[in-house]
């Protein structure tokens, strides 16, 4: 999928910025805080119905502002694709709009997988450092790219659980029958996510250690393990069999909500072994191998890529090595923002033949240069 327009109002500091982009690359320069990082999340917005960084969509419209629009004009990756419009209006106390050419959704998932992406930014060191959420949310989002079903089952086990740990922190004695009724909803969707976790992590590894290599020159040897208590036996008697103890911390303690993604340097875990670099390489590989695997699996279409100020940090060689693999005929169109004007030149002469150069400055994009067709 390609983005050959993008139209924005009102979202955080872009105020009103329409961009005609490039087929392959599109690159954004700016100092901190200058918008750079507003504007790939708006990309972002419009394949997840939802801002990378803030849940909350009223704190997205720009200060003073009532209201935000996003459009987007998409060609598909062969030439008989059908051109997609997608718009999104958000208006405080309004229930937001999403649209497919002009056509609302009765449902945002129905939108999740229409146009893949995948997002890279310094954060995601919080893959290796935060809390098993994190990784899960990984898994999640990949798989829900190409499987609707798996948005179906996350969605109503998420319920369960919710409806389960209600009944868990009431003062009077719960209904039984009611806990049971909520387990076996919790146990049928968990085995479910838990069957398409292993599949998509058993295929990922390969892709990924590859991926690894590659960048790192081959030096180390990564993997990744999946824990889940739905491999300590049947689920439904894993959540049961403790439910004592979860009435007196008042949560549940098992299920697929706890499951996590080892991330293994070596043999070892990276987060207690890793420099990092290594970690900064180890995050960057996973997030390429997920473009991969989506490339591979949803529809066949070709995500977008989105780069931000990923190059900080990283040493020449390895910065060769990242521009070098994403230039090839592999990947489609290409989203990088740099604060250092110096690395974006140095990436446009490694491996850029077609792109367009943005300047970035208290929230108004200009074009600098292209070498489009």
């Amino acid at each position: 999928m390609i983005l050959k327009q993008i139209s924005i109002l009102n979202y955080k500091n872009l105020r009103a910025v329409t961009l005609d982009l490039s087929s392959k690359l599109n690159c954004f320069i700016g100092q901190n805080g200058a918008g750079k990082t507003n504007l790939l999340d708006a990309v972002y917005y419009l394949s997840f119905c939802r801002s990378a960084y803030n849940p909350i969509d009223s704190q997205l419209i720009t200060h003073e502002q009532d209201f935000f629009v996003l459009e987007g004009a998409y060609v598909g990756d062969g030439s008989e694709a059908d051109p997609e419009s997608i718009y999104c209006g958000m208006k405080r106390g309004v229930k937001k709009q999403f649209k497919r050419n002009r056509k609302a959704y009765q449902r945002l998932s129905q939108h999740i997988g229409l146009i893949p992406l995948v997002f890279v930014s310094p954060s995601d060191t919080i893959l290796i450092d935060g809390g098993s959420e994190e990784r899960r949310r990984l898994m999640d989002i990949v798989i829900s790219q190409y499987d609707n079903t798996y948005i179906e089952a996350l969605t109503r086990c998420g319920k369960a659980l919710q409806q389960r740990n209600a009944l868990l922190r009431m003062e009077a004695e719960p209904d039984p029958t009611l806990l049971e009724l909520w387990e076996e909803e919790m146990a049928v969707q968990g085995e479910k996510i838990y069957r398409k976790r292993e599949a998509f992590v058993e295929e990922f590894i390969p892709v990924f250690q590859q991926i690894y290599e590659t960048l790192s020159g081959g030096s180390e040897r990564v993997s990744l393990r999946y824990v889940s208590h739905a491999q300590r036996g049947e689920l439904l008697e894993v959540i049961r069999r403790d439910r004592a103890r979860d009435r007196a911390v008042g949560y549940s303690l098992h299920g697929i909500h706890r499951d996590d993604l080892e991330m293994l340097l070596d043999g070892y875990q990276l987060k207690r072994e890793g420099s990092q670099g290594q970690s900064k390489t180890y995050v960057l590989a996973l997030k390429l191998a997920q473009f991969d695997f989506l490339r591979r699996t949803a529809s066949h279409t070709t995500p977008l890529l989105l780069l931000d100020d990923i190059f900080d940090k990283l040493d020449s060689r390895r910065v060769e090595r990242i521009v070098r693999l994403v230039s090839g005929q592999n990947y489609g169109q290409i989203f990088i923002t740099d604060t250092n004007r110096d690395h974006l030149d140095r990436i446009l002469h490694l491996g850029a033949s077609h792109y367009k150069l943005f300047e970035v400055e208290n929230g108004e994009v200009r074009e600098k240069g292209a070498t489009d067709v």
